[in-house]
């Protein structure tokens, strides 16, 4: 049970039915004050599937309200020949490692098998870190339950902000996204099967995820997080790799701009909710964070 919100933030394009966005059931977002400015704090996933196509009007009305919109890593930029062409160095195996060496021969086996009933040869993948396989089988996944990145709430923010000529920042270049993966590399294993228990029902694991972003339930997202972050081994290094760590950076970069610039800052939900995330940390920095 504590994949897929890890999952969400292993990648650019991954993550975080059929509600659609109104006034008593839509997606968390905050307004940031201090010193009389005030700028925006809202969670985002990453994919997204047609019901989630637009975004609500408090989110339009906030960002047209902003200097800039702030984004982890602005993909827009990035053409796909470009993504892939910085991508590559950091998903390809090294020293003559390759996917079999990687992983227990249990893990690979199933591997083997997974993408067999998909009529892939698993050989194309021999070169590639065992994450990288990891989002190649969620991407299908995600495909195959009606989910595209570029429905995603990301994309979307990135392209309301360009039509409406507002500037795009960023919290983190590609690279250092890509660089968290080395991080978890002796958690290959752990991260395979998990993988594999969250796949045998997406429904628990995923649609339910994205419901409550849709309705802006932040108890569901706070329990999904400790589900995902318990105290295992896995758990306690995933959580400080992939949220604490990028979170505290995150708050140096953002506090001293948030008291003299109009700011929409769009990350992944889970980096909002419990002790280390967005919204208690700007209130221990002294900001009023109220949700709209």
């Amino acid at each position: 049970m504590k994949a897929t919100p890890r999952i969400s933030h292993l990648f650019i394009m991954v993550l975080f039915t059929v509600l659609s966005f109104n006034s008593l059931a839509a997606p968390a977002l905050y307004k940031v004050e201090k010193n009389g400015t005030s700028s925006y704090l809202f969670g985002t996933v990453h994919v997204g599937d047609a019901s989630m196509k637009g975004l609500p009007e408090k989110v339009t009305k906030a960002i047209d309200q902003s200097e800039q919109v702030v984004v982890e890593v602005d993909i827009s930029k990035l053409t796909p020949l470009q993504m892939q062409q910085r991508s590559m160095p950091f998903m390809m195996l090294k020293d003559g490692k390759t996917l079999q060496t990687e992983l227990s021969k249990q893990n690979y086996s199933k591997l083997k098998d997974y993408f067999s009933k998909k009529s892939i040869d698993i050989a194309m993948f021999n070169g590639l870190k065992p994450w990288a396989v990891m989002v190649t089988m969620m991407q299908i996944e995600f495909q195959n339950a009606g989910f595209s990145d570029q429905t995603g709430i990301d994309k979307q923010v990135l392209a309301y902000a360009k039509k409406q000529n507002i500037t795009i920042g960023e919290l983190e270049t590609l690279e250092q996204q890509l660089q968290m993966f080395d991080g978890m590399a002796l958690l290959s294993n752990e991260m395979i099967e998990e993988t594999f228990e969250q796949l045998a029902d997406i429904n628990t694991y995923f649609i339910k995820l994205v419901n409550a972003w849709k309705n802006g339930d932040m108890d569901t997202l706070t329990e999904y997080y400790n589900m995902s972050f318990d105290e295992s081994n896995y758990g306690e290094i995933s959580e400080q790799v992939m949220l604490v760590n990028r979170n505290d950076k995150w708050v140096e970069q953002l506090v001293p701009r948030l008291t003299k610039e109009k700011l929409f800052i769009a990350v992944g939900a889970l980096h909002l909710p419990e002790q280390h995330g967005l919204i208690k940390q700007l209130k221990d920095k002294g900001f009023s964070v109220t949700r709209l």
